[in-house]
């Protein structure tokens, strides 16, 4: 078999990004958790469960790669709605963080339970050998890119 180019690689992972991203999967992930979200608003609870940590609204849209009005206005509906609330930030008490609620987590709890669940049964049928392999690869696929996009980025403010 031949290697596989530059082009048949970033075809597959287009492919890959457009399957995982299909309207089905976050419809059905969304019903089960009894709410009737916005794909920012759940995107907003999974990167505050990912930080684990009360985010500031910029540090929200530089993950989600958006700007801050965006994710104010969805910040603002999540917080009317009871799944997150605004703290003092300790290290700079003029500064506002957003964190999940009890309820917000529950959310996102349900949703990612539909995901994972779905990625599981995908990849039952793999070894453990295999998915160890593929959580490998996609670590160093990630992290090459991450570094090597990096130079697009601006210069970080000083």
């Amino acid at each position: 078999m031949p290697e596989p180019s530059p082009a048949d690689l970033i075809a597959r992972l287009g492919a890959l990004s457009a399957a995982v991203t299909r309207g089905r999967l976050y419809e059905t992930a969304v019903e089960a958790t009894g709410t009737s979200l916005e794909r920012p608003a759940i995107t907003i609870l999974g990167v505050l469960n990912a930080a684990d940590t009360p985010c500031r609204v910029g540090e929200i849209a530089h993950r989600m790669q958006v700007e801050g009005p965006h994710v104010t206005r969805h910040v603002k509906r999540l917080e009317q709605r009871g799944l997150v609330r605004a703290v003092t930030d300790p290290d700079d008490r003029r500064a506002r963080l957003v964190e999940l609620t009890p309820d917000g987590r529950q959310v996102i709890d349900r949703y990612l339970a539909v995901i994972l669940g779905w990625f599981d049964e995908a990849l039952s049928g793999w070894t453990p050998s295999d998915r160890a392999d593929l959580h490998r690869l996609a670590t160093r696929l990630f992290d090459d890119l991450t570094v090597s996009l990096a130079s697009f980025d601006p210069p970080s403010p000083a």
